[in-house]
C-alpha cells in the first residue's frame, strides 16, 4: 500500500505544479467559463483517472527506464516519432514555465524582483535533477501531501466563507481570458497538456515497479486525486473571483487573504511543488537522450537547465496562456495513442 500512495502522490506532484497549484491554469481553463467550467472539470477528472492507469501500467509492464521504446512501442515507428517530439518539447516547455512561475511566487509574495525566484529554482533544479531516479520520486512523493492539504483547506474555507453567490461572480468569471474558446475543447486540451508533460515521468515511475498491479492503482488513484484537487481549486477560485481577477498567482493571494502566515506558507509549499514539476521534466527530457546517473546526462542537465533559465525571463502568464494550449492540441496525438494502447497490447499478446 505504501508504494502504491508513492506513486500515487509522486503521480500528482509532477502534475500539480505546471496544472493547478497556482490556481493561474484553473482560471483560464474551467473557471473563465463560469458554471459550466465545472463540468469540465469532471471530464478531466475521468480522462485524467484513465490515463494515470494506463501510463503507470505501460512502465511496470515494460520496465522502462524512459519513455522512448514504450512510445514507439504502442504508437509504431511513424507517429511515434511524433508523439516522442511532442513529449520532448513538451518536458523542455514546461520546465521553462516552471522556472519562471518561481519569479512570480518571489515578486507576487515578498516583492522582490522574478530574477530572484528564477535564479534560485534554476539552482535547485540543477542541483536534484543529478540525483537517480529513484531519490527524484521519493523528494517528489514528499511534498505533495502538504499541497493537498492546503488546497482542500484553502478552498473549504473559501466556501464557507464566501459572501457572494457563485450567481454572482460568475459574470466576472467570464469576463476573464480563456485558454481555448470551448469549455469541452478547454477540458480535453487542458488533460492533454498535462498528459503530455507527466507521461515520461508517469512512464519511468512505472517501470521502478515490477508489481503491474500496485502500478496501475498507484495511477489511477493519481489521476483520480488531480481531479478532486482541481475541482476544489476551481470551487475556492469561482467563490473569490472579485479577489483574485487581477493576480497571476490566484491561490496564493486567496491564502494570503485568509492570513498573511498562511499566504507566507503556501508560498513555500507551491515553491516546492513547481520545483517538483520542474524537476520532473528536466530530469525526463535529458534521459530522453543521455542515460541517467552518468557524466554525460549531467552536462547534457546543466546545459538544458541553463538554456531555460534564459527564455523564463518572457514571464509566467504570457508563457501559459501561450505555450499550454499549444502542447494541448499537440499532445492529443498522445491521448489517443494511450487510450487505445491496451488493445494493441492485447492483439501483441495473442500473436
Amino acid at each position: 500500500m505504501k508504494k502504491i500512495l508513492q506513486i500515487a502522490s509522486a503521480f500528482i506532484g509532477i502534475i500539480v505544479g505546471a496544472g493547478f497549484a497556482s490556481g493561474q491554469e484553473i482560471l483560464q481553463y474551467f473557471t473563465s467559463f463560469g458554471y459550466i467550467g465545472t463540468i469540465g472539470v469532471i471530464v478531466s477528472t475521468a480522462l485524467f483517472t484513465y490515463l494515470g492507469m494506463i501510463l503507470t501500467r505501460l512502465g511496470s509492464q515494460t520496465q522502462t527506464t524512459s519513455h522512448r521504446d514504450v512510445i514507439y512501442f504502442i504508437s509504431g515507428r511513424h507517429l511515434g516519432v511524433i508523439v516522442d517530439y511532442i513529449i520532448v518539447l513538451t518536458l523542455f516547455g514546461v520546465g521553462v514555465v516552471m522556472i519562471a512561475g518561481a519569479g512570480s511566487i518571489f515578486n507576487q509574495q515578498f516583492g522582490l524582483p522574478a530574477f530572484v525566484g528564477i535564479t534560485t529554482m534554476t539552482i535547485i533544479v540543477m542541483l536534484t535533477v543529478m540525483l537517480d531516479i529513484h531519490r527524484v520520486v521519493q523528494i517528489i512523493a514528499s511534498i505533495a501531501p502538504f499541497l493537498i492539504f492546503m488546497v482542500m483547506l484553502i478552498s473549504i474555507y473559501s466556501l464557507l466563507t464566501m459572501n457572494q453567490s457563485f450567481a454572482k461572480m460568475e459574470p466576472i468569471a467570464l469576463e476573464q481570458t480563456s485558454a481555448v474558446s470551448n469549455w469541452l475543447l478547454s477540458a480535453v486540451n487542458y488533460v492533454s497538456y498535462n498528459i503530455a508533460l507527466g507521461a515520461s515521468m508517469a512512464l519511468v515511475m512505472g517501470g521502478a515497479e515490477p508489481n503491474r498491479s500496485k502500478a496501475t492503482i498507484g495511477g489511477l488513484l493519481g489521476g483520480l486525486g488531480i481531479g478532486i484537487l482541481i475541482l476544489f481549486n476551481h470551487l475556492a477560485i469561482f467563490s473569490n473571483m472579485e479577489l483574485v481577477a487581477n493576480y497571476e498567482m490566484p491561490i496564493l493571494k486567496i491564502a494570503d487573504e485568509m492570513s498573511p502566515i498562511l499566504g507566507m506558507v503556501y508560498s513555500v509549499i507551491l515553491f516546492g511543488m513547481i520545483f517538483n514539476t520542474a524537476v520532473s521534466m528536466f530530469f525526463s527530457f535529458s534521459a530522453r537522450f543521455k542515460p541517467s546517473g552518468t557524466p554525460a546526462f549531467r552536462r547534457f542537465s546543466i546545459v538544458t537547465i541553463l538554456l531555460a533559465f534564459a527564455l523564463s525571463f518572457v514571464g509566467f502568464t504570457k508563457l501559459v496562456s501561450f505555450f499550454y494550449p499549444f502542447i494541448g492540441y499537440m499532445g492529443l496525438f498522445l491521448i489517443v495513442v494511450l487510450i487505445i494502447a491496451p488493445f494493441r497490447l492485447r492483439s501483441h499478446a495473442k500473436k
